[in-house]
């Protein structure tokens, strides 16, 4: 029967624990496999309620990704929304803004494999819904608005059925952080023996026929209900008809519409055969707040009733959840204050995206594919630790990339091919290629192993990366190779590009580090590769910066080692393209570390061109390689005032990652 609420004591402790954590460190449901039969699961850590994968019975038998797979793609129309949606491959399809539905009440059909998601909590589906018909399976709906199909003077809806979204015999289906509001008829109707959902964090207001389950004899549907807000709505909030699980937690029912109905004004409803567990809920001025048919069973536990009226229904033993999953309850007295944060469209859900390799892509190609043309906002690849023997191209149309590594260091994750420039010039010998502005790559290892000594080729320049793009950001990566490890570019001489590079290693023996690419490596290692020579073993860097660009190569609080014989590596060359005199080189190495094995003379001609008519100079370099001689030009300490990583990296939008370590 009836659980009475806790004393005025109890209560206040948990409401203070609820400020004093935020409101954000208790758990929710955290999904796991199913026990076996009897055996109770092994209780999970708090889940994130921001996480992109879903929990309780949609967690279930293989799961529920969605779009995960699939390409990313934004709409902000309905033609769009209907093509995407109806797609027979995967996609993520993003909703930004409100759309219109046309004609008055049209519902979108979704296929499999679909997430739509709002973007921030802006995105909303007006005078319209989203139906799946039987079979549709591998499904998430999130943080959108679904509003206003309501008819004045209609409150029944008998002659109307524009639901916010409809079910008919699907399976594994996830609808999260959404918030209905005044639909005809059921705002989320889940019908026809669907199988494996979950609904959480939504809002369901301002309704008639609220959210109802079942519509067949088959006692089939296994459904969580948890975190869900009703407030304003009448009926079926939910009423589960013939569902073999539907386990409710941590919902809120509060301010019922009230018509004087002595019958269908109520709050959950365990009908037919239904097999339904209540936990840790609030009920607050509800009539009938839970109530079971005859033929039904009602497991009811720790919930808070306030104001209510008749029925308390609780009988049969129902089943136990946790046969099934592992999830933990946030305690009753906490839930109106959690609800009414967290649930319905959240500001930082649909932002960034997250594309998963493996887990959502198989090679690291395939999720920059799955990058929209045009991406205008953060999409990170998170790729998981192993080798993944590829080459990657993130062209120059698919912008805002984090390319992260998941290890726990970044030789966990490597990205490496062995093609040298005999065969594809030097821009195809890159086992990656970063064509586009604002990518940042973090906690990752690229590599090209080529073994230039077991081969005798004319182009034995074998790159790990080139970039072209515009702001483009390493941090704590490495990159390995001999011959032109790292080239930092730009699309054509006098357009300026910038790199920065930090907490990072380097290493190569000839041209390792060149480019024109305006490029700052800071707090690194960089490792001069020995070639076996007693004269000398190679060049660290070829810069081939415009003339009218002040800005190319500042190496600056790092450390160049090597085990090269000392006095047997240059630090550079002017690298001249083609021969083009106006690519001129600029070189500043500062506060930095140099080894024994950097020549006294460290500067050298290149292609005909002399190293003297370049911009080569240092600062305040120490070690056993770093002694003044006439071959080394010192930069003064007062034009060394304008050549900081600032003034490097600002350009004219006044770009500065440095400053946010």
């Amino acid at each position: 029967m009836s659980r009475p609420g806790r004393p005025r004591t109890a209560l206040a402790a948990v409401l203070g624990l609820v400020a004093a954590l935020g409101l954000g460190a208790m758990g929710d449901a955290h999904a796991a496999p199913p026990a076996k039969p009897g055996t109770p699961a092994k209780p999970g850590p708090a889940a994130d309620r921001w996480t992109d994968r879903p929990h309780g019975f949609a967690s279930l038998a293989g799961g529920t990704t969605g779009g995960a797979g699939g390409k990313v793609v934004t709409v902000t129309d309905q033609a769009a929304l209907a093509k995407y949606a109806a797609a027979e491959e995967p996609y993520v399809i993003r909703v930004k803004g409100a759309l219109e539905m046309e004609p008055f009440g049209r519902e979108i059909a979704v296929a499999s494999d679909k997430t739509i998601i709002g973007v921030s909590d802006t995105a909303e589906i007006v005078h319209g819904g989203f139906t799946l018909d039987p079979g549709t399976h591998n499904v998430v709906i999130r943080n959108l608005t679904i509003r206003d199909t309501a008819i004045d003077g209609n409150w029944d809806c008998k002659d109307t059925d524009y639901d916010g979204i409809r079910l008919d015999t699907a399976h594994h289906v996830w609808i999260d952080h959404i918030r209905f509001s005044r639909i005809c008829d059921g705002q989320l109707d889940i019908r026809k023996d669907s199988e494996y959902v979950t609904v959480s964090y939504n809002q369901f207001t301002d309704n008639n026929k609220t959210f109802g389950i079942g519509w067949t004899p088959n006692v089939t549907t296994q459904i969580t209900v948890d975190h869900n807000w009703f407030r304003a709505t009448k009926q079926r909030n939910p009423s589960a008809d013939n569902c073999a699980y539907a386990h409710l937690y941590n919902n809120y029912l509060s301010a019922q519409l009230s018509d004087g109905d002595p019958v269908w004004t109520y709050g959950n409803w365990s009908r037919g055969r239904t097999k339904m567990v209540i936990e840790n809920s609030f009920y607050d001025g509800v009539q009938h707040p839970y109530q079971a048919d005859a033929t039904a069973e009602l497991v009811q536990r720790g919930s808070i009733l306030r104001n209510t009226t008749g029925r308390h229904d609780a009988w049969g033993t129902a089943f136990d959840p946790r046969e099934f999953y592992a999830y933990r309850l946030d305690p009753a007295a906490a839930v109106p204050a959690l609800v009414k944060r967290f649930s319905g469209p959240q500001q930082r859900i649909g932002g960034p995206v997250t594309l998963h390799v493996p887990g959502d892509h198989p090679t690291v190609q395939a999720a920059v594919d799955a990058v929209p043309e045009g991406n205008d906002t953060p999409i990170t690849i998170a790729v998981a630790p192993g080798t993944y023997r590829e080459k990657v191209f993130i062209p120059a149309s698919k912008p805002n990339i984090l390319l992260r590594g998941t290890g726990r260091d970044r030789s966990d994750t490597v990205i490496v091919f062995d093609t040298p420039a005999e065969y594809g010039g030097s821009t195809g010998s890159a086992t990656v290629r970063i064509a586009a502005n604002d990518v940042t790559a973090r906690n990752l290892t690229f590599s090209n192993d080529f073994d230039e000594a077991a081969h005798e080729l004319k182009g034995e320049q074998a790159l790990a990366m080139k970039t072209t793009g515009d702001r483009i950001v390493f941090e704590d990566t490495a990159f390995l190779g001999n011959q032109d490890t790292l080239m930092t570019d730009s699309p054509k001489l006098t357009t300026v590009s910038r790199v920065y590079v930090r907490d990072s290693y380097i290493e190569g023996d000839v041209d390792f580090v060149y480019g024109r690419a305006t490029t700052v490596i800071e707090r690194s290692v960089i490792r001069a590769l020995s070639r076996g020579s007693d004269s000398n073993n190679g060049y660290i860097t070829a810069a081939s910066t415009w003339k009218g660009n002040p800005y190319g190569f500042l190496i600056t609080r790092s450390k160049i080692v090597s085990d090269a014989p000392a006095g047997t590596y240059h630090l550079g060359r002017p690298w001249h393209p083609g021969g083009e005199p106006d690519a001129v080189a600029q070189v500043l190495i500062r506060d930095t570390r140099l080894p024994a094995a950097v020549k006294s003379s460290p500067w050298t001609d290149m292609s005909g061109f002399s190293w003297k008519d370049a911009r080569f100079t240092e600062h305040r370099n120490y070690g056993p390689g770093a002694t003044v001689t006439a071959d080394r030009p010192q930069m003064s300490d007062r034009d060394a005032r304008s050549h900081t990583v600032t003034a490097y990296l600002e350009g004219i939008d006044g770009w500065a990652p440095h400053t946010r370590h």
